[in-house]
């Protein structure tokens, strides 16, 4: 059996005698009801079946109820072995009842020994009542239930007052009273102190009435003034709230007043606000549309601007070529103008897509690295760090990049550093390239301005300056990132993110 099928049947378990205890059984009702009648022995019969009946069941407090009930039915008509017997039987059914809490057993033995002290009271044998009396004070602690204390010294009393033991009688019946009354049981005592001077009555005993009789009326005395304080004071108390309750409504009303006025106030100032937003509303949508046909110009006057540079350059690769490229001014000039058609053509098609095509990482940058390893200083080297496995890419667009990245990388490497060029995955739809050197870092404010063209004049046989803002258009157009890493302080290290 699974531990979820045990743990069901344990919770079943569980419910089923939650509700038996909560539930009379029929042999319960018709033994209350034949008792009621004055029928003794056919209620002591049926209250013996109840038990029985509860127990074999598993429900063994009620089950002890029941018993007990039987068993004071048999020492009433003095049928002292019988009862004896019976409660035996009930220790018994108590003791097989693996089951139940310590509190449980401890309470329901309490009842069992309650009743031999009654019995023994009955039969006036002093010395077994005494030790019925203290098994009854360690089941009351053991179960820590307050109602079973509250017994104890009920019966404590009962049993000084019945061996003549009046002043510890008077000093437990004070204890008791004391401890009710500043609980404010006050119905409790009073019940207490009736029940004491009916049982004296009962037994004839002249002297529990008389002790009994006599503590009554002094704790009725002392606790009339109690009672009355406590009233005048939970009267107070309701004086108290009724005017808090008045004085709430009244700074309820009075806020309400004022949440009216506010409102008011706040319609007004919202329609102002609405008329002065819908002013505002149409001098923007004015200068929206004013703006727009002034960006589209703007955007055809950088396209013509891209496409005249492009043709200028165009124009000049036929005379450049002729030119002999050994010389390094006709060299910069032939790059500078091959760069300059590069960027112009990525410039006129940024809004346009690129395809993109599955590619095995290791061989691609192996390609990329490995030509480039004759050029690096002495005692610097390349390191490659990138995982056997597929990303869609675009292979020209990123060969380029990174050829571009690593040729830097090179040339402002010092002798025995590293260059890395790593590639990461960094989610289901973005992946990442980056390449880092060590040796000096870009400045902050310099980092930016890198990817930006023409802005400064240079001495193009040094480089054009072109080369970056080129590989940044490349990865945008790739719908992708080209930036400087501003947490990498042993270098610098370019990171080129993807988003697929």
């Amino acid at each position: 059996m699974s531990r979820k099928v045990v743990f069901l049947w344990i919770c079943l378990t569980c419910v089923l005698t939650a509700v038996c205890a909560q539930e009379k059984s029929s042999l319960q009702q018709r033994a209350e009801a034949e008792q009621q009648s004055g029928k003794g022995n056919s209620a002591r019969a049926l209250w013996i079946r109840a038990f029985e009946d509860y127990v074999a069941k598993g429900n063994t407090g009620q089950g002890v109820e029941c018993g007990v009930k039987a068993a004071a039915l048999y020492h009433n008509e003095s049928h002292y072995q019988e009862a004896f017997d019976l409660l035996r039987n009930i220790d018994h059914a108590i003791s097989a009842d693996k089951a139940q809490r310590p509190t449980d057993i401890a309470a329901w033995r309490y009842k069992v020994v309650r009743e031999r002290m009654a019995m023994y009271l009955k039969m006036h044998r002093s010395v077994p009542a005494q030790e019925q009396l203290d098994i009854m004070e360690r089941h009351a602690t053991a179960s820590a239930d307050e109602s079973l204390r509250n017994d104890l010294l009920y019966h404590k009393a009962i049993f000084y007052y019945t061996f003549g033991q009046d002043a510890k009688g008077n000093a437990i019946f004070r204890e008791m009273a004391t401890k009710l009354t500043a609980e404010k049981e006050y119905a409790k005592v009073d019940e207490v102190y009736k029940t004491l001077i009916a049982n004296g009555r009962k037994s004839g005993s002249a002297n529990m009435v008389a002790q009994a009789y006599s503590g009554y009326i002094a704790w009725k005395d002392s606790t009339a003034a109690i009672k009355a304080a406590d009233e005048r004071r939970a009267l107070q108390e309701q004086i108290d709230a009724g005017q808090a309750s008045i004085a709430e409504k009244e700074n309820t009303l009075a806020s309400r007043q004022r949440l009216i006025a506010s409102l008011f106030t706040v319609l007004a100032a919202l329609a102002i606000a609405l008329a002065v937003g819908v002013l505002v509303l149409l001098r923007f949508i004015v200068l929206t549309r004013k703006q727009k046909r002034l960006i589209r110009r703007a955007n055809e006057n950088i396209a013509l601007k891209a496409k005249f540079i492009s043709n200028i350059s165009q124009q000049l690769s036929p005379t450049l070529n002729k030119l002999d490229a050994r010389q390094p001014e006709v060299k910069a000039l032939q790059d500078f103008s091959e760069h300059i058609q590069t960027l112009s053509a990525l410039e006129a098609t940024a809004t346009e897509n690129v395809p993109l095509q599955d590619t095995p990482l290791q061989p691609f940058c192996q390609a990329i690295v490995e030509p480039l390893r004759d050029s690096v200083k002495p005692g610097v080297s390349i390191k490659m760090d990138v995982p056997a496995m597929s990303a869609k890419i675009n292979r020209d667009y990123v060969s380029h990049i990174l050829t571009h990245l690593l040729s830097n990388a090179i040339d402002f490497t010092p002798e025995g550093g590293n260059i890395h060029l790593d590639f990461k995955k960094r989610g289901p739809h973005k992946q990442q390239f980056m390449v880092a050197n060590t040796g000096s870092t870009i400045a902050k404010e310099r980092r930016e301005d890198v990817f930006k063209p023409f802005l400064e004049v240079r001495d193009l046989t040094t480089g054009d300056g072109l080369g970056l803002p080129i590989c940044r258009r490349m990865a945008e157009k790739m719908n992708g990132e080209l930036s400087i890493d501003p947490e990498f302080t042993k270098g610098t290290r370019f990171v080129l993110n993807l988003q697929l």
